[in-house]
């Protein structure tokens, strides 16, 4: 099981990258935010690899960082989601965009993935809300966010907002940071208040 490569880029596709490792190239495929932020050819790499195998092929899957890899084995858990629509997610969301998405039920923001539909998307956010705890979730959403923005009165705002016309990512993202501000006794205007500051430009 191969868990990291670490070696020089040979050679950079649209959809992987050739690692030389000790005059070994090996292939590897991962999402475009990673392949754009790789080296030229000729420079230092090294890169998390996750690897499949199966009867007719060994793939090897590659991440910039643990949250990106997390992140793809949590996809891959939910049914019709294979590695390469795992990758199409992490290619259109971030980590941390994609764990807010998640706990926001965004369905919207996950369809700009290639091959995800509306039903794809509501099964992962359906699927991934409750095993967000596995993951290293980034600044975007902290641990307690759940929390905070899971309450009465935080879904009640999210709902304001979105009314308003701001994407539902935005407005849970806004409300969390409000809330965590706030405390949790916060009142829904004092809430909604705090919340449009957090989404002013």
């Amino acid at each position: 099981m191969i868990a990291s490569l670490a070696g020089i880029v040979e050679q950079l596709g649209a959809e992987s990258v050739v690692v030389d490792v000790g005059g070994v190239g090996y292939l590897v495929f991962a999402a475009s935010r990673t392949l754009a932020r790789l080296p030229s050819r000729g420079e230092p790499v090294r890169l998390l690899i996750e690897t499949h195998v199966r009867e007719d092929h060994i793939h090897l899957y590659g991440f910039a960082d643990e949250a990106e890899r997390d992140w793809f084995r949590l996809l891959t858990t939910v049914q019709g989601v294979g590695a390469k629509t795992a990758l199409a997610v992490l290619s259109a969301l971030a980590p941390e965009a994609l764990t807010t998405a998640v706990m926001a039920q965004d369905k919207a923001a996950l369809t700009q993935a290639a091959g995800v539909g509306r039903k794809l998307a509501q099964r992962i956010v359906m699927e991934l809300r409750d095993k967000l705890g596995s993951v290293a979730l980034g600044p975007a959403v902290a641990a307690d966010d759940t929390a905070a923005a899971g309450s009465a009165i935080a879904g009640d705002a999210v709902s304001a907002l979105v009314n308003l016309g701001y994407p539902r990512t935005d407005a849970f993202a806004a409300v969390s940071a409000a809330a965590r501000a706030l405390g949790g006794e916060a009142r829904l205007d004092a809430l909604l208040k705090a919340s449009l500051k957090e989404l002013a430009p």
